[in-house]
């Protein structure tokens, strides 16, 4: 795959991949990962769809957000990443971080959004998990990046889900350290930004999570899902946090079945 990049007006720099014609389907990854890590949803939904894998602020090759930025930042900077590739009505799908960026953006830009898909995401964290979460998002602004913490968490002992983990451990081991810190500082808070706002999301909205994920919980997922108002959950047994990778056949599955659901009239008529 070969990343294509783009100068936003304000200058930044954002790095992305591209594949596919038809109605657009957007791919917000997570916290330390890179557009790559959706790879089996790109080469499936390729066929059907103009795919576009952005690779975060701070991820891949794309520049850092200045200062300290919030989660409606990154909800702000996909915004304009988006308008400037000339996408008016997407479909959009995050994983983890990327699920809080979506749901962001199907919020505070609806006219974007025609479909919103949740994958692994957080909310309304306990606070025992709360805890846990900033602590982590302290060590790494302190510079301390042990991949074996959320590598432990993300994958089973089997066989199959180890040959996935090398690779994904390459992802965090070549990550801007800087990049990741940001958006995990944003990351260990933002379950909250948006949780009061489900209700006002007009888009089909499928939530979709694993059942071994002990943060993305199924419990968080079966929330969001019923305080939207199109909203579905789905539970993947037997699978972690990086399902789309361990899991893709039943994830893109899922994701077909999302991308059918039929719009609003009004959002029909956006799109035409």
């Amino acid at each position: 795959m070969t990343l294509q990049t783009l100068r936003l007006s304000d200058g930044q720099r954002i790095s992305y991949l591209e594949f596919g014609q038809g109605e657009p389907l957007v791919l917000l990854h997570g916290v330390g990962m890179c557009a790559e890590s959706w790879g089996p949803q790109i080469a499936h939904f390729a066929k059907t769809n103009r795919v576009i894998a952005l690779d975060m602020p701070g991820h891949g090759l794309s520049d850092l957000l200045p200062g300290q930025p919030a989660l409606t930042d990154y909800v702000a900077w996909a915004a304009k990443t988006l308008r400037q590739l000339g996408c008016s009505f997407v479909n959009v799908a995050g994983h983890s971080m990327g699920a809080l960026i979506a749901a962001g953006l199907a919020v505070d830009h609806p006219d974007l959004v025609l479909r919103l898909a949740v994958l692994n995401g957080v909310y309304r964290r306990t606070p025992e998990a709360s805890a846990a979460v900033q602590a982590r998002a302290a060590a790494l602004a302190a510079g301390a990046n042990d991949i074996e913490v959320p590598l432990t968490r993300w994958f089973s002992d089997s066989a199959a889900d180890q040959k996935i983990r090398a690779q994904v451990a390459g992802w965090l081991q070549t990550v801007n350290l800087q990049g990741y810190a940001a958006a995990y500082r944003a990351f260990a808070t933002g379950d909250q930004t948006y949780a009061a706002a489900w209700p006002k999301i007009q888009s089909p909205a499928l939530v979709l999570t694993a059942s071994g994920d002990a943060n993305s919980t199924p419990e968080m997922a079966k929330a969001m899902a019923k305080a939207a108002p199109m909203g579905q959950v789905v539970v993947i047994e037997g699978h972690r946090h990086m399902v789309n990778l361990t899991a893709p056949a039943l994830v893109n599955a899922a994701l077909a079945d999302w991308l059918a659901v039929p719009l609003l009239a009004a959002k029909k008529g956006l799109r035409a």
